[in-house]
């Protein structure tokens, strides 16, 4: 969002509409100031007389967000450009996922051997390392679908 551009959009449609600052002011119950720092881009409109702007500019908030008309066309094409890096980014954050649940089982799986090795070197069978053994599987159980989901799996809960 360039505030700047959509300043300038602003003062645009509202000529267009052959509507000068005050009157545009007066529509939405502001001051012809207010008015002029949005169209310097200096400030920006107020979320909540945003919807009333755009009716009596006679355009989208999509449009005036982004600072310009957008046809029909632009609209399907940003959308694609939007739902490719969106499927990127998840992509991306799966292959992140899978990493790091496989060092985790694997730093899981070195800390269950070093436990059964000293148990054996010490003890000659296995004794006390079952339990630290059972909590380090118990721990992965609980663990593991958590890091496989990233924050899909979070915000589940």
């Amino acid at each position: 969002m360039n505030q700047t551009e959509i300043g300038k959009f602003i003062a645009k449609c509202r000529k267009e509409k052959k509507l000068t600052q005050a009157q545009l002011a007066e529509k939405l119950n502001i001051t012809d100031r207010a008015v002029s720092k949005w169209e310097t881009g200096k400030s920006m409109p107020d979320s909540s007389i945003m919807l009333e702007l755009c009716e009596i500019l006679g355009i989208t908030v999509n449009e005036l967000l982004s600072g310009e008309e957008i046809d029909m066309e632009s609209y399907e094409k940003k959308a694609d450009e939007n739902l490719i890096a969106l499927k990127r980014k998840n992509e991306n954050s799966m292959t992140k996922n899978v990493i790091i649940s496989i060092l985790f089982s694997v730093t899981l799986l070195v800390g269950i051997m070093v436990c059964l090795i000293c148990d054996i070197a010490i003890s000659g069978n296995l004794t006390w390392s079952l339990i630290p053994v059972s909590s380090i599987v118990f721990a992965w159980v609980i663990s593991f679908p958590g890091i496989i989901m990233g924050k899909q799996g979070r915000s589940s809960l």
